[in-house]
């Protein structure tokens, strides 16, 4: 999977959200860590140990 692409998109507006399935956790959060842009992220976890990343409102 291209992380960074979809950090792209969801920093650039592109993408209005990603769903990140808990087996793709660590994963994610590590391309995260090295993303440029990370600030304007935000991640939301829901029950069951998904998490939703969208651009965040205060980094834009």
């Amino acid at each position: 999977m291209d992380y960074q692409k979809i950090l792209e998109q969801l920093a650039d507006g592109e993408l209005d959200h990603y769903e990140v399935d808990p087996k793709d956790a660590f994963e994610f959060q590590s391309a995260l860590r090295s993303f440029g842009k990370r600030q304007n992220i935000t991640g939301k976890a829901l029950r069951g140990g998904k998490i939703i990343y969208s651009q965040s409102k205060t980094g834009v």
